[in-house]
């Protein structure tokens, strides 16, 4: 029987079942990254929980399409500096190279760091610059239908012509205070709350496309919008993002694409929660910033020891995260890679195991309830009810959602130092004549350099110590 995963809606305000609308393969589109800088652990959070609600429905068979933007063009104020200047921009300066340059390099790095962290590929990966000509088009429907209005060379939206303005984030029109947007060009608005679709590119500009309306460049709510319709039509299950999406960016892209089509576009709207470090939120002058490639120059070389210290908090919970808990993290990834290297190769017990299976199923279709699952895996790793074999087979058949790579060792040949040997061999010596006290001394000495012995009917065993 096919389970159904449960998530918190945004939108619902509560955690409900999720399904594909054509009962086969769940459509999901999940706001990705502006390609101007590398992308910070905090942004890989909100990414894996895209990816673990993928891993939850393909884990039962369920299909996933999902599709990923990239915004490869500057956007106005959400990407503007407290100087005024469009960050994209101040990169070009900066990096001597061109615009696209920056973005095909740090589209790449965000590439690889998805990668590195064990995040499923989306099906596509479309880029802003490239549905130029569908953001226009969009815009003109807005145009023709009254949900917006152009000034001097730059489209606004009416957010008084969209009633259901606010429904996702809470943010009605009369509890938005009159400066909460500073977009350039606020004294042509209508209404305060009114945003830019289009904006005129002005002389300085170094990013534009010709419009109807001049030479100007995308907003960034218009730019998800024409980009997710055209990936999936005019309706589609599910959109994820980061919790500082749902406004404005994602109010107002409701407000486009229900203003443009008529009727709901989007049945689900699901966010992550904020990732502090240190206890405060992250930025570079606090020091506590921290991209993938800064976390292996502070020795921490296992970008899924990252991912496990994340799978121990809820998505939609804030998280703290600190350098000593990625420590601990690392010490329990690597634990349990040896301890299912060395049971792999065992016979199977034919243990029951259904039951935690059901557990394991209930916990993530249950809003994913990451953190009891891996109280589950600790359970399942020492319980020796269940045989050893059995145990692997079942934690490596959970990883098909926790994405840890639990299986890196299993069949890896590891090699075994010469001094171990001779340390084994002595402990042998000394427990052939019961002196067991010298023995145990020896036994310490090698797990101090990283082995442990089992001793089987066939003679010791050595293998790499499962701290």
């Amino acid at each position: 029987m096919r389970r159904v995963v449960a998530v918190y809606d945004t939108l619902a305000r509560a955690v409900v079942p999720i399904e594909p609308a054509d009962g086969r393969a769940l459509t999901m589109y999940s706001c990705g990254p502006t390609v101007y800088r590398y992308a910070h652990i905090g942004n890989l959070r909100t990414f894996l929980m895209a990816d673990l609600i993928r891993r939850a429905f393909e884990y039962q068979g369920i299909e996933v399409r999902q599709i990923q933007n990239i915004t490869d063009v500057g956007h106005m104020t959400d990407e503007l500096t407290d100087s005024g200047r469009d960050r994209m921009e101040l990169a070009v300066e900066d990096e001597q190279r061109s615009a696209q340059e920056i973005a095909d390099f740090y589209t790449q790095a965000f590439l690889d760091d998805t990668a590195a962290f064990n995040i499923r590929r989306a099906a596509d990966y479309p880029k802003a610059s490239e549905y130029i000509a569908q953001m226009i088009e969009l815009n003109g429907r807005l145009l023709e239908r009254g949900h917006a209005y152009e000034v001097g060379g730059t489209v606004y939206y009416d957010v008084t012509s969209f009633p259901a303005y606010g429904r996702l984030s809470g943010n009605t029109l009369e509890q938005l205070q009159a400066d909460h947007r500073k977009e350039i060009g606020d004294s042509n608005k209508r209404h305060h709350a009114d945003f830019v679709l289009w904006m005129n590119a002005g002389p300085h500009r170094l990013i534009t496309f010709d419009s109807p309306w001049g030479k100007g460049y995308p907003g960034w709510h218009i730019e998800c919008s024409a980009m997710s319709m055209a990936a999936f039509g005019e309706r589609f299950d599910l959109h994820t993002g980061g919790e500082d999406n749902v406004f404005p960016h994602h109010e107002d892209e409701i407000a486009q694409s229900e203003g443009a089509v008529g009727h709901q576009v989007v049945a689900h709207w699901v966010h992550g929660a904020h990732l502090l470090s240190e206890g405060r939120k992250m930025a570079k002058s606090a020091q506590n910033y921290y991209e993938l490639r800064d976390l292996k120059e502070h020795g921490h070389t296992e970008p899924l020891a990252a991912r496990l210290l994340f799978l121990q908090s809820r998505y939609r919970a804030q998280m703290n995260f600190t350098l000593d808990a990625l420590t601990a993290a690392e010490r329990t990834l690597e634990r349990w890679r040896r301890l299912i290297a060395n049971w792999a190769g065992e016979p199977q017990g034919g243990s029951d195991v259904d039951e935690y299976e059901k557990r394991f199923l209930e916990a993530m279709n249950d809003d994913l309830d990451t953190p009891a699952i891996m109280a589950l895996v600790s359970e399942v790793s020492s319980n020796d009810k269940v045989s050893r074999a059995d145990r692997a087979a079942l934690l490596l058949r959970w990883d098909r959602f926790l994405g840890l790579d639990l299986g890196r060792d299993v069949g890896r040949t590891v090699e075994v130092p010469s001094m171990v040997l001779e340390l084994i061999e002595q402990r042998e010596k000394a427990r052939a004549k019961k002196d067991y006290s010298t023995a145990d001394r020896v036994r310490h000495k090698i797990l101090s350099l990283g082995f442990e012995v089992e001793d089987t009917p066939e003679g010791p065993k050595p293998r790499p110590r499962a701290r």
